[in-house]
Formats: structure tokens, sequence, C-alpha cells
């Protein structure tokens, strides 16, 4: 049975009940802490006069004046002026979700589909975030489905159940079935529920949208960007250029220049709203390849230095280095892997949720990312027993192992997680 969008609010609604009060404590350490120094103060104040360090002032002789003295009253302590409490939401990005025979068949039921079981443990995760986006490398242009990059419209609306807010269009598949599936794929994404990210059905809606999306959050403007260096070689028809946000000026051969102009022109456009965060989506990199290339890096500067604040990575299957800068507030996650993807080829059959805590400051008004987490991800294969695709958190599927439990994992599966757990946090550069 799908998740409700009752429930998916539910759960972000009790991380919102508890950021309510966690702010709340931080506000009574405010005012504790105020109240501990202003005791020391008078405290302090009343040793140096009771050691004669300060004189009391003297008291007026009653011999010398004919004025009765004033009763004295007491005086009312000054307004406190109240704390705002600091706002903290949370942002959580997964990798590719490749359309291909494997992931759709997997969902295969009772002559339709249903991708709910997959999903159905990064639940907690997905659904407990105030938002969360994916790279979704497919379209939704209709049967038939699989290989042929289309996907049916219930896996779209299995990722919505389960949490996904934001789907990623710019990337190798943005115009696999044409500019006609391109419409068909943001259509099916709005209908699910989503907001499709970084394609555009006609230069028109691409100038509306500016090529970027923002979105507000208890009062946090977040705008995001995303981009892809190119559509696996395929180009775009003349006058439709601006259709797909792209990194590179030789976007169907070479991916050498950097298209500068084009990526400031989007981020401009996006900083004149006055978010408060900027998260950039990149489809970029080589597919198989752990190696950063020069324009990678060039890309990176570019975009730190137009205010952008986190850059999430995808294209090359494997889960890269992930590095949080807590003195700048800037992160940089090379590639998450792949989300939901065949997991044929070793390195790919494990991935992971990365959760960027971010906060506004009540006193200052200054937002930034504060923390950052990650919630490593196993896929597990059972087609050949029947059992199709599932994604499994790797902790917990680990601990259930451990402990014995009804339903675990099998051995091989265990020590396949262990392994992957490890190569995960080696690449993680986030303390």
């Amino acid at each position: 049975m799908a998740f409700e969008n009752e429930e998916l609010n539910q759960r972000r609604e009790a991380r919102r009940q508890e950021q309510k009060f966690l702010a709340g404590q931080r506000r009574l350490l405010r005012i504790g802490v105020v109240m501990t120094a202003l005791t020391l103060v008078l405290c302090g104040a009343a040793l140096l006069v009771t050691m004669g360090i300060v004189s009391q002032p003297a008291e007026p002789s009653l011999e010398h004046t004919t004025e009765r003295p004033t009763e004295s009253r007491p005086t009312e302590p000054a307004p406190t002026q109240p704390v705002t409490p600091d706002t903290v939401i949370h942002f959580v990005a997964g990798g590719d979700v490749n359309v291909t025979d494997k992931t759709v068949s997997a969902g295969a039921a009772g002559g339709g589909y249903d991708y709910t079981n997959m999903f159905m443990d990064l639940v907690p995760t997905l659904a407990s975030a105030d938002l969360a986006a994916l790279n979704f490398e497919g379209s939704l242009y209709g049967a038939p489905y699989g290989d042929s990059k289309s996907a049916p419209a219930a896996l779209a609306q299995a990722l919505r159940n389960a949490g996904v807010d934001i789907l990623q269009t710019a990337n190798s598949q943005s115009v696999v079935n044409g500019l006609s599936g391109l419409t068909a794929t943001l259509q099916g994404i709005r209908d699910a529920g989503m907001e499709p990210l970084g394609t555009y059905a006609s230069a028109e809606e691409f100038r509306k949208s500016g090529g970027y999306l923002i979105r507000e959050v208890q009062g946090i403007r977040i705008a995001f960007v995303a981009f892809t260096k190119g559509m696996d070689g395929m180009g775009l028809p003349a006058g439709s250029e601006d259709c797909v946000n792209l990194l590179y000026k030789d976007y169907s051969s070479t991916y050498q220049t950097v298209d500068t102009e084009g990526i400031t022109a989007i981020l401009k456009a996006a900083q004149a709203q006055k978010p408060d965060i900027t998260i950039a989506l990149l489809h970029w990199g080589s597919e198989y390849n752990r190696k950063i290339s020069k324009t990678q890096e060039k890309i990176s500067e570019l975009l730190l230095e137009q205010g952008v604040d986190a850059i999430i990575g995808t294209h090359s299957h494997y889960v890269q280095e992930v590095k949080f800068d807590p003195r700048k507030g800037t992160v940089i996650a090379y590639s998450l892997g792949d989300f939901y993807g065949n997991g044929d080829t070793a390195g790919t059959d494990y991935t992971l949720l990365l959760d960027l805590e971010i906060t506004k400051d009540g006193a200052t008004g200054r937002t930034s990312i504060t923390g950052v987490d990650y919630t490593p991800v196993y896929l597990l294969d059972e087609t050949e027993s029947g059992g199709g695709l599932r994604l499994l958190r790797i902790r917990e599927a680990m601990a259930a192992y451990e402990q014995n439990t009804v339903n675990k994992v099998s051995q091989e599966a265990y020590l396949a997680m262990k392994n992957a757990l490890e190569k995960i946090e080696s690449r993680m550069d986030i303390a």
C-alpha cells in the first residue's frame, strides 16, 4: 500500500515540533546565561562595597535640611527583549534514479506497476526531511518502458509517496524522447506532486522561471539550480537552447569549455531573489570514473564565488568525496552514486542520502549550513529469487542481522553492506 501524503506531512510535522522544542531549550539557555552574568556583576559590586573599594554614598543629614525625605520606591526591572529562537530545517539529497529494463520490471505487479516496497525502508529519512531531492535520469513519456528510458507514472508517484519533493531533470536523459518527451516528463513529475528542476518545456517557460526554483520553508528561502554536462551526445533544436541548463558550451562533444556566462546569468537571477541558501544540483563528471576533472574544479570555484552554498553531484554512479567546510558553511558532494539503479557494476550497489542542516540564527538573521549527516544505503538485489530490488539503510539492516531478527538479510548481503559502509565512510570529509 502506498504511503499517503497525510503520513508524509505527519512525519514532517513531528520534525517541526522537535525543532520548536530545541529552539525553546536554546532560548532558556540564553536567558540563563544572561541571568547568571547579571548575578555575578551584582555580587561583585556588593563585594567591592563590603571591602571598601567602592565607597557607599553618604546619607543626607537631617540636621541641615527642613525637607522631608522622600519615600523610596522599588525600581521596576527593565523589560527584557524577547529572544527569537533559531530556525533549523533539513534538506536531504540522493543520487540517480536510473530508468532501465531492470529497474522498471522490478516494480511489475498485477498487470501494472508498484514501487512502494523498493523505497519503504527509506521513508523515515526522506519523509522526515523538510525538502528532499533526487536526480531522475529518465522520462515519463509512456510505453514502452525500460531501456527506452521511459518509466511508468507509478515510479514517480512512489518517489513522492516516499517523501521526495524535487526531481532534477537536467541530465543525460533530458531529451531522450525529444522535446515532446521532455514536456511529458515535466508534466508527469508535477502530476505526481513534485517539482522538476533544470529543464523547461519551452524558451518561454525558461524565461518565466529564470532557470531556478525558490522554495521557502519556515521562513528560510532556498534557491535551487540544476545543470548537466550534456545529454548523452544529443543536441537541442534551434530555438530550444534554453530548455536545458547546461554546464558546457561544447555539451555534445568534448565537455571542455565551461559556459561561464550562462551559469553566471542563472545564478545572478537566483541571487536577485535574495535567498538565504543556494543549492546547486549538478550532473557532471564521467561515468564509472572516480576522478575529479579540472573543469569540475573550475565549475565548483565559479559556483561558490557566485554565492552557492552546496553543490550536490551525480552521474558517475559511484559515491565520491563529500566535503563540508563548517567555517564557510559550504558543501561539495562530487557524486552521491546511484539512488536506484541496476547495481550490476561493482561500486554501484551502494549510495547515500545526504542530510544538510540549515540554521537561521534568531539573533542575527544569518542563515548557513551548520551540519552535514548521511544515511548509507544499499541496493539489495533479490531478482533471482523473485524478490525484486529493495533499498535498505545499511546501519539498520546490519543491526538487524547482528541481532538475528526475523527477515534479516543473508550473510552475503551483510558482508557486502559492511564493505560498502567502510567505503562510504572513507569518502566523508564532514567533521
